[in-house]
């Protein structure tokens, strides 16, 4: 059975700089009388054990905050929603509520809200990713509260896992297209830099290729996460200039596939007789589009009901050991319109 890491204390930051807990409150106060040599040990020791002053503690007896903080990457993606909304059916009967951050794709701004949460004590911290700064990696495995990552498959996870391989399942869609006849096969998504789970889903995409032996160079990334259908639209434009002999394209979103599909229309390519599309998440603009845009679902929702289990079990002590902290969500492939031979 795994046990939870105790949070540093402020006793904890007093005996590495060598001081009395007064000082140190008095330094992170900036009070006057701590010397500035004195203020920078005491900083550095904070820094270095991972500790977060508690803005709450002076106004908290029972030291239950009641919320649990969470941090998706974007707003205006449907997606994220599901997992939230998911999230706050499953803490509600607990009597928890969410406390909610937009990181903008950003692992510096994740660090800096990771470090606002943790002043005021939440019950437990639920990310989107697997991928954070150093600093952040130790703000969270220091903070004594569950934590779980969500919506990836990390190698070397914080605490608690509820995902999935972006890779595999994109590999699931190069499956689908060389099962219905398309050998040049392309993929179209945003900045890699920022978007670690869209890099993931691209690496799955080519190795896919590869072992298939086809043409993997028809990649193109385009557009500043979150990718929208404009960006969508633009992409399949340049891609279609590379490669005018594309068969088929998988879109790092169904934003972004919508945004293709339109594009193709407007320039009088019927898909999928002369280019067939795909998108990723299972949105509802997928579903009615015209045609229907093959996607894959990675079970949104599920993600969040499973994180909010998780964590209500892990705060009641029912913890039921390691393996009962990784929790694999399996990706399904929807085939529709938009990529089966003869629409």
């Amino acid at each position: 059975m795994s046990q939870q890491r105790k949070a540093p204390t402020m006793a904890d930051v007093a005996r590495m700089a060598g001081v009395s807990p007064m000082t140190v409150s008095r330094a992170f106060k900036s009070e006057a009388s701590v010397k500035e040599g004195t203020r920078r040990r005491i900083r550095d020791a904070a820094e270095q054990l991972g500790y977060v002053l508690d803005s709450t503690a002076a106004g908290l007896s029972s030291r239950r905050t009641g919320f649990v903080a969470v941090t998706i990457p974007s707003i205006n993606n449907a997606n994220f929603a599901e997992t939230v909304k998911g999230l706050t059916e499953g803490l509600k009967p607990a009597g928890l509520q969410i406390l909610l951050g937009y990181t903008d794709y950003d692992t510096a701004e994740e660090e800096r809200l990771v470090e606002q949460f943790l002043r005021r004590r939440p019950e437990a911290v639920v990310v989107t990713g697997g991928v954070h700064t150093e600093r952040c990696r130790k703000l969270l495995s220091n903070a004594g509260v569950p934590v779980i990552e969500t919506w990836d498959r990390p190698s070397d996870p914080l605490d608690a896992v509820v995902g999935f391989s972006n890779a595999e399942a994109a590999k699931l869609m190069v499956e689908h297209f060389v099962g219905e006849g398309y050998r040049k096969i392309a993929f179209i998504g945003g900045d890699t830099a920022r978007d670690r789970r869209g890099l993931d889903r691209r690496h799955g995409f080519v190795e896919a290729l590869r072992r298939r032996g086809l043409d993997d160079r028809r990649v193109l990334a385009h557009g500043v996460p979150p990718i929208t259908m404009r960006e969508g639209a633009r992409a399949i434009g340049e891609l279609l200039r590379l490669w005018p002999d594309t068969e088929a394209v998988m879109c790092v979103s169904d934003l972004s596939a919508f945004g293709a599909l339109s594009h193709c229309q407007r320039a009088g390519l019927a898909v999928p007789r002369d280019i067939a599309l795909a998108g990723f998440g299972a949105y509802d603009i997928a579903e009615h589009a015209n045609p229907a845009i093959t996607t894959i679902d990675v079970g949104a929702r599920a993600i969040g009901l499973n994180a909010a289990e998780t964590i209500v079990r892990l705060l009641s002590r029912r913890d039921e050991g390691h393996d009962a902290k990784r929790i694999a969500i399996e990706p399904r492939l929807i085939a529709r319109a938009s990529s089966l031979r003869g629409g």
